[in-house]
């Protein structure tokens, strides 16, 4: 059946701006580790955030982490996701997890062509199909060579499962819906960020990146005020490439 995106910001650093101060305070005054977050006040605090923003020093960043949980989303998606290497990752695991009806992504430019929407979950029900035939048929021939090792049946029968379904699991299309908990500090959220919300990102991760940046902005909003696609604050990176609605582009997320 179709999916849809959901995503939860689980968990983030607390005091995350002052704390980003203070490590930027660190590198800029002589004061002790006991003193450096004296008289940070809030408006001392967006000041040391923005001279940070000004000059490009995106180290202190590092020391605040958020925690998304995501589900709705294919595999195509967490294929492009998990290209960001620092980051942390926990995905749902068709190794392990029987699918006895999977979930799965329709593309929009699918779902709005009812010939094309048609074929493509027949292609669906299909591939459900022929991963509980093949689970069948791989259970009972494992199952059996167990239980002349030896194996109890129970110990058979769990063992056999997870046998059958880590190979059955291949006739899963990039479509199948999956879960997955990650972790980014903020730097690599900018960079993120910068990436994936350009409108020549794939539509998927966009429309992921948008939920996520809606959600970190909820809780540090001076922080991550600038934070988009790169040609927000500055000019297009993809020269020729270009989708030509930087203004556009820019008035949407000013306005997130």
């Amino acid at each position: 059946m179709d999916s849809k995106l959901k995503v939860q910001l689980l968990r983030y650093t607390p005091e995350g701006e002052k704390l980003v101060a203070s490590a930027a305070k660190l590198c800029y005054s002589p004061v002790g580790i006991d003193k450096i977050e004296e008289n940070l006040d809030e408006e001392k605090v967006d000041r040391f955030l923005n001279m940070l923003m000004d000059l490009g020093h995106e180290s202190p960043l590092e020391h605040l982490s958020f925690t998304f949980g995501v589900e709705g989303v294919s595999r195509v998606l967490t294929h492009q996701l998990v290209r960001h290497r620092i980051a942390s990752f926990s995905q749902q695991s068709q190794r392990y997890v029987k699918l006895d009806q999977f979930d799965y992504i329709i593309p929009s430019s699918i779902d709005n062509v009812k010939e094309a929407r048609d074929i493509y979950i027949k292609a669906m029900e299909e591939d459900q199909k022929y991963y509980d035939e093949i689970t069948d048929i791989l259970f009972k021939e494992h199952f059996e060579k167990l239980l002349k090792k030896g194996y109890n049946d129970k110990r058979a029968r769990t063992m056999a499962e997870k046998m059958s379904i880590e190979d059955a699991r291949y006739v899963f299309p990039n479509a199948c819906e999956t879960k997955i908990v990650f972790t980014m500090n903020t730097r690599s959220l900018f960079n993120f960020f910068r990436l994936r919300c350009c409108n020549r990102a794939q539509w998927e991760i966009r429309a992921l990146a948008t939920e996520m940046l809606k959600e970190v902005k909820k809780v540090y909003p001076t922080l991550f005020k600038n934070a988009g696609p790169s040609c927000l604050i500055g000019v297009c990176p993809e020269g020729k490439m270009t989708c030509g609605k930087i203004d556009k582009v820019r008035e949407r997320f000013k306005s997130i």
